[in-house]
């Protein structure tokens, strides 16, 4: 892989498997992965549901375009964005011209399947999450949309098949 190569950019909602799926690519194509939430935590010392309790989702925000801004502009890299990222116009730009973004599509059913016994999301922490879920999902599906070059479903839940087709979505031949 050449290092004029796009950095890669997933995105969808939580759930869906980009953390997963990026440290995976991020191996085959031996390229530095980040997570963008991680990033977050590591700079402020405290996991996100901290930073929502105390700074509520606007500091949370805040603090995610800034390091968004920063680690699209690094070369050759595959990032893993948290599923709220495309609710910042300027995100949505930055990934959107700075890489190839694969929005990882998840029915509703399977991402409420794979976040049930999560606790560190803090939008799930509510009476009927499966509510949240279909609501984040209405919002956020068409600026995923809007800000992807690629559609790959995710719902098979199998990461060897999920990362041929995002390598097939790159133009490169996946690694059998």
């Amino acid at each position: 892989m050449s290092e004029d190569t796009p950095s890669i950019f997933l995105i969808g909602p939580m759930g869906a498997g980009k953390s997963t799926l990026g440290r995976h690519l991020a191996h085959i194509l031996k390229r530095p992965f980040y997570d963008s939430d991680k990033v977050i935590e590591d700079r402020t010392g405290a996991d996100i549901p901290w930073i929502f309790d105390v700074e509520g989702e606007a500091g949370f925000r805040r603090r995610e375009e800034e390091v968004i801004d920063e680690l699209t502009l690094l070369p050759g890299v595959v990032m893993a964005t948290g599923g709220g990222v495309v609710m910042c116009e300027a995100n949505r730009r930055h990934l959107h011209e700075r890489g190839v973004v694969i929005y990882l599509w998840t029915p509703v059913e399977v991402q409420l399947a794979r976040t049930r016994q999560d606790r560190n999301r803090p939008l799930l922490q509510q009476p009927d999450p499966e509510a949240v879920l279909r609501r984040l999902f209405e919002v956020r599906d068409p600026l995923y949309r809007q800000t992807c070059h690629h559609i790959v479903p995710t719902s098979s839940g199998n990461l060897r098949k999920v990362s041929d087709q995002v390598l097939g979505c790159l133009g490169i031949e996946a690694t059998g």
